[in-house]
């Protein structure tokens, strides 16, 4: 295996779970925020659409996410004009298969913010955008890029499913290797230098996270 070939890897890795990250944020924060506010104690209670919203996302959380690469390769066919064989073809089913996951984290991470600070921001007459822009997301901003870190490595996770489509990346080159050296994977260099290059990335992703969460913590001043 060349230094080519594992940085190559490296970059497949990156991009699909960066990529699919963002998307999952682009579309999980607003649907989080309006669970959260349309809950029982938001801002703006509203049962039919929180029961709506909250049933579409637990959907997507209960289905497995290689019946979502199934599922989703007419779609991913109809986008990229192939379902297999590239890195990129796995982006649409990593990105369906964390945006349940992302929306609750969201959820979960603005319900944590104290409910005096909010009265408190009410009774000088903020509207309920103000008290999300100036309240709610600052105030949860700790907790979300906590959140962020953990989906990162749950979709680091979900792209060992890229080889089942031939999209390659550093899981699936790891399955890639075993398919090929069954007897002997155990004793090759390169298999354990893919393996801990994931655990660097994964350690390194989750210490960033939690840097950066500790500075952005206004809660334990």
């Amino acid at each position: 295996m060349s230094i080519s070939s594992i940085f190559q890897m490296i970059f497949e890795t990156l991009s699909m779970t960066i990529i699919s990250l963002g998307l999952a944020y682009l579309f999980g924060m607003p649907i989080g925020l309006i669970l959260n506010i349309t809950s029982k104690k938001g801002l703006k209670p509203c049962k039919s659409i929180n029961f709506i919203l909250s049933s579409i996302v637990n959907v997507l959380r209960s289905v497995p996410c290689l019946i979502i690469v199934v599922l989703l390769m007419p779609v991913v066919r109809a986008v990229f004009g192939t379902g297999t064989g590239k890195w990129y073809t796995i982006i649409i089913p990593l990105f369906v298969a964390s945006l349940g996951f992302v929306a609750r984290i969201v959820e979960q991470s603005l319900a944590e913010v104290d409910k005096g600070k909010i009265e408190a921001v009410r009774s000088l007459g903020a509207n309920n955008m103000q008290i999300v822009m100036k309240v709610l997301i600052p105030e949860a901003r700790s907790s979300l890029i906590s959140g962020v870190a953990v989906t990162f490595v749950s979709i680091l996770g979900y792209t060992s499913f890229a080889y089942n489509i031939a999209a390659g990346g550093l899981i699936s080159g790891i399955w890639h290797y075993y398919a090929k050296n069954t007897g002997n994977y155990l004793t090759s260099i390169s298999f354990w230098i893919l393996i801990i290059i994931v655990v660097i990335l994964v350690q390194l992703v989750q210490e960033v996270g939690l840097y950066i969460s500790k500075k952005l913590d206004k809660r334990r001043i």
